[in-house]
């Protein structure tokens, strides 16, 4: 018996190649050969796919340290957040106005960047926070969804009113960095600069107060998605505009659609001012990614990239090659949380646009640790 063509033939006594079709022994045998062909094909996808796995996943990433393009020294473009070149260096932001000095996003840790931070003789360049809309439809500042991590209260920002919101005391569990609750047991009116704030209230007084020579930089983040996050967009806008920061402000969420709204709200003009934004979860991957394979011919809607410095020592987004790579496509590179002095200086020599901090007196005092 022979196979031919994946068929099986007996010849027979005069020689003539009879098709075999229901004998069991042929069967036997086509199921094997069936089988055999199909594990090859598996094996050959699986092999194809770990291949490509280990390359994009080990092989190139330990590849970061070299060049895919070449030193970049000087930045010609009209990227404005593209700040490694300047004479004043990178921009120093406060991560959630400052959350180791006093409570993150409240007005106390504000005053903290503003007032402390000018007797204390540093300076900060960029105020970062997070956005939510309360109930009725305030923009207030808030990084979590809920209030029980940073206030004596419970519950969705998104599920109580401003009114609210306001009773609660988001001082009650900050501890300054010799473990001390500084704003627990304490009268309502000392309270004050710990409540929940709104946006208004905080451009009223870093733009009309603290800093009314409009120099202030800003980084805000959306955190509410859907038609809310909409609706916190259009807002935001309203309230940029009234305060004329658009071209001082960066706008950044890890909510895609709302990352898609304002591309296209940019687009089509519903935006009279563009609004420029940091890339998105996806967005970064995609970025690295073209980083890894060199491709400086990939197409991006981020001007700015707001990104750890890698994730548990691997991935390193921090390298000279890879901020080198970023402001060859106008792109700048803005890092978070860095809150150790090497990490601050490694960034700063590696040619970083900017460190968001939790501490931006030790980040100040690193950065201009040559001035003396």
């Amino acid at each position: 018996m022979k196979i031919k063509l994946n068929e099986f033939f007996r010849r027979d006594v005069d020689g003539v190649d009879v098709l075999l079709t229901d004998s069991p022994e042929v069967k036997a045998q086509v199921k094997k050969h069936k089988k055999t062909v199909k594990d090859a094909i598996v094996w050959s996808i699986v092999g194809t796919l770990l291949f490509v796995l280990v390359l994009n996943v080990v092989i190139l990433p330990l590849t970061g340290k070299c060049a895919r393009v070449e030193r970049v020294t000087d930045y010609v473009g009209d990227n404005q957040y593209i700040a490694f070149h300047k004479p004043e260096g990178l921009m120093l932001s406060a991560h959630r106005a400052g959350g180791v000095l006093e409570p993150e996003e409240t007005m106390a840790a504000f005053k903290q960047c503003m007032e402390e931070a000018q007797r204390e003789n540093y300076k900060v360049d960029i105020l970062e926070f997070d956005l939510h809309l309360t109930k009725d439809d305030v923009l207030v500042l808030m990084h979590d969804h809920e209030i029980d991590r940073t206030s004596n209260g419970t519950g969705k920002i998104c599920d109580m009113t401003l009114a609210e919101l306001k009773t609660y005391n988001f001082g009650y569990n900050f501890q300054t960095e010799d473990g001390v609750y500084k704003y627990r047991d304490k009268s309502d009116a000392e309270l004050e600069n710990v409540r929940i704030v709104t946006l208004k209230e905080v451009l009223d007084y870093v733009e009309k107060v603290a800093r009314p020579d409009k120099t202030m930089n800003y980084v805000i983040e959306i955190k509410d998605g859907g038609d809310a996050g909409r609706r916190a967009m259009n807002k935001l806008y309203r309230m940029m505009v009234e305060y004329k920061m658009i071209d001082r402000t960066v706008f950044g969420t890890f909510q895609s659609e709302i990352s898609k709204y304002v591309d296209e709200c940019n687009a089509l003009g519903v935006f009279e001012q563009e609004v420029v934004r940091s890339a998105g979860i996806t967005e970064v991957l995609d970025f690295y990614f073209a980083f890894l394979y060199g491709n400086t011919n990939a197409k991006f809607n981020f001007e700015v990239l707001q990104i750890p410095m890698g994730f548990n020592g691997f991935f390193d987004l921090s390298t000279k090659e890879f901020i080198d790579f970023a402001h060859s496509m106008g792109i700048a590179v803005q890092y978070w949380t860095i809150n150790d002095p090497d990490d601050v200086a490694k960034l700063q020599a590696n040619g970083a646009d900017c460190i968001m901090t939790d501490n931006p007196k030790m980040a100040y005092e690193v950065l201009h640790r040559n001035d003396k």
